[in-house]
């Protein structure tokens, strides 16, 4: 599995290389809790993505637009081969996701703070027609400034919405702009179930991100590592929207875990 992330993240790198541009480091900060959503908790069909029965993903913070696309291509939605038109003009899979063009993308996010309102909407619109469907959302602990995100949570608890989850990217990117506190405690407040987990530990994201049952909304507050497994990226500020030069790029690829 490990080694399969690894490839996934040369994929990536060599994508954001040809495109010139990409938030790698927010992709690879957020691919764990991915991989695991997507290779054994989420139900859906490659073949048919607009499947009632699916569960839904939105990722929120659109710009680790990386992250997503390269996790659909190993499920089968499209092939890895077309992360190599990322960001192109000919091509459909854009700096932010696109859910008329991309299968698999259930929301077009990008705007911070607009995707989780989405996913609560469709998680309303699952349980008024009984489904046994789920919504996850991620959003980045950046994003969680917005004051959406706040009403977004008040009405998951309002609504019992316990088929709603939240993941927090809790990477500390946004600490210099504004300190967010105790994550927890503020979702525990909102009426929120809350669960905090190291977001690079599979067994730890497989039994937070399992379907909970019961009408209170859990969120998922998850530590991670802006740029995981690139030496060069960890904790790096320079590496948020920075993409390697085709003569940087062996060196990069060699630093990955």
């Amino acid at each position: 599995m490990r080694s399969q992330i690894r490839h996934l993240k040369e994929h990536i790198l060599r994508a954001a290389c040809v495109a010139g541009e990409g938030h790698i480091a927010s992709a690879f900060s957020i691919l764990d809790i991915l991989w695991v959503l997507y290779h054994g908790l989420l139900r859906h069909d490659p073949a048919n993505p607009a499947d009632p029965a699916r569960d839904r993903f939105v990722l929120s913070k659109g710009h680790a637009s990386l992250g997503i696309y390269g996790i659909l291509a190993t499920r089968g939605f499209f092939p890895m081969e077309e992360l190599k038109t990322f960001a192109s003009s000919s091509g459909r899979l854009g700096g932010h996701p696109d859910s008329r063009k991309v299968p698999g993308v259930e929301a077009s996010t990008g705007s911070l703070g607009h995707g989780m309102p989405m996913a609560a909407g469709m998680a309303l619109g699952l349980k008024i027609r009984e489904s046994s469907s789920r919504v996850v959302c991620i959003v980045g602990d950046g994003e969680c400034n917005e004051g959406a995100v706040w009403e977004a949570a008040l009405l998951a608890a309002h609504h019992k919405l316990g088929n709603f989850t939240c993941v927090v990217d809790f990477n500390h990117s946004g600490d210099r702009a504004l300190m967010l506190g105790d994550l927890a405690a503020k979702f525990r407040s909102f009426g929120w179930d809350v669960v905090e987990i190291d977001g690079h530990d599979h067994a730890q994201i497989e039994a937070a991100l399992k379907p909970h049952g019961g009408d209170v909304p859990r969120a998922v507050i998850a530590s991670t590592i802006k740029g995981k497994g690139c030496k060069e990226m960890e904790n790096n500020p320079a590496w948020h929207h920075k993409a390697p030069k085709a003569d940087e790029l062996e060196a990069v690829l060699a630093q990955l875990a």
